[in-house]
């Protein structure tokens, strides 16, 4: 069994309806990754893209990834790179960083596992062995500035309900603004509209039998 989960209804609404009618379609379930819905020792993977660094105790939701592994089981993750090698995030944050004043309460960086040395050491702290990291570079193509800044709140969770939340006339000036930080990034090969390069970290690692 394949069993899909996230806490938010939304997103599951999206996967099952790209899996349609397919016979191998995964189970989907709400569940929080701190506490999973499932049982000790009950899966041979755990997947989790582009997901440890928004939980808000990636310890205790990788201590959740090892309970439901049976044991020689194994997770596979993967994280943004350095700040600087992922354009596809720091750009709109930069835009947030120049409109809008600083939060109240600063968020934990979205690139604080991009190191390969803290992801390693986060990875062993939470009992896990056979530890590999491998890099894993792409780029993004945006028609415009529009679809760029759409893109990045898909992407965002919880920061894009608060922007949200914002007046409409500071949305605005957030979705003009951003213009200025995608000036490095456009096409330069006849092709309209804006390439963003993004660097990640892809993990592998064992629940030890």
């Amino acid at each position: 069994i394949v069993l899909a989960t996230d806490i938010a209804e939304a997103m599951l609404v999206e996967g099952a309806r790209r899996c349609g009618e397919h016979a191998d379609a995964p189970c989907f379930a709400a569940a929080d990754a701190e506490h999973l819905c499932v049982a000790d020792a009950g899966m041979d993977r755990v997947l989790a893209g582009l997901a440890l660094f928004i939980f808000p105790h990636p310890e205790r939701a990788l201590a959740e990834m090892r309970r439901v592994l049976a044991p020689g089981g194994r997770v596979a993750l993967s994280v943004w790179g350095p700040r600087e090698t992922v354009p596809l995030i720091h750009r709109a944050q930069d835009t947030i960083a120049r409109v809008l004043p600083p939060p109240k309460v600063a968020r934990p960086s979205v690139f604080r596992y991009g190191e390969r040395d803290v992801l390693a050491a986060t990875l062993a702290a939470a009992g896990f062995d056979d530890i590999d990291i491998r890099p894993c570079t792409f780029s993004c193509h945006f028609a415009d500035a529009e679809a760029y800044w759409q893109a990045f709140l898909d992407l965002a969770g919880g920061a894009a309900e608060a922007l949200g939340r914002l007046p409409e006339l500071t949305q605005q000036a957030l979705r003009s603004a951003v213009i200025d930080d995608l000036a490095h990034h456009c096409c330069d090969n006849g092709r309209d509209g804006f390439l963003l390069p993004a660097h990640t970290l892809v993990a592998s690692a064992r629940r030890p039998a």
